[in-house]
């Protein structure tokens, strides 16, 4: 599998890589201070086989790409938040038909998993499946979507910067919504360790058949 140069084009710097027939694309979202590149080699181990979409968060915090903007640590402006969660959404759209790929599972870390709960709430059709790793509950939506899909949660017991009763809030509004959740949490903090990589390998391999095309 070839890394094609960064490409500014349908709206986002971000890389694409090709897959093979037969397994689901993934959407790889950073984290705060990462970029197109950082989850690559993480998403390689988890699905060998699977086209990859990368794309850069545009906001910047001191200097840092995000998904979109907070007022401080832990505060969302959400307003901001569903104008980039919208847009991107509209980046997915475009990839889809530009490079000829399926319904992609979302990857994001962070800050990128809070922009793809947000994805998955805002646009419960556009993600075949979901793995979030450390995300908190960005929003309470008013209406809950149904989301018939599969979604990987992995939470951090020691992590500072979710407590346990934002994570048992977030597992508990996916329920809600039908999604087929798989919720773990792990002797860790904020930061990914090769359990998060090796659940979510099995996890891929196990929900394989419920992507869809």
């Amino acid at each position: 599998m070839t890394s094609s140069p960064p490409s500014a084009d349908l709206g986002f710097i971000h890389r694409f890589l090709p897959g093979a027939a037969g397994h689901a694309p993934l959407l790889l979202l950073h984290g705060t201070g990462g970029n197109e590149d950082d989850l690559i080699p993480l998403a390689r181990r988890i699905s060998p086989g699977s086209a990859l979409l990368s794309p850069r968060g545009k906001v910047l915090e001191m200097g840092m790409p995000r998904y979109f903007r907070r007022r401080s640590e832990g505060v969302f402006d959400l307003d901001d938040m569903m104008e980039r969660t919208d847009e991107l959404a509209d980046f997915v759209l475009r990839a889809q038909d530009a490079y000829g790929i399926g319904r992609p599972v979302a990857m994001g870390f962070s800050n990128g998993a809070n922009i793809a709960y947000s994805l998955l709430f805002r646009h419960p059709e556009l993600l075949a499946g979901a793995i979030l790793f450390r995300a908190v509950l960005p929003f309470e939506p008013e209406t809950l979507p149904a989301l018939d899909i599969p979604v990987l949660l992995t939470l951090g017991s020691d992590d500072p910067m979710i407590s346990p009763q934002q994570a048992a809030r977030l597992g508990a509004a996916l329920t809600r919504t039908g999604a087929r959740l798989t919720e773990r949490t792990l002797p860790a903090g904020h930061g990914l360790t090769p359990d998060d990589i090796a659940l979510a390998e099995t996890w891929m391999k196990e929900r394989s058949g419920e992507f869809g095309s």
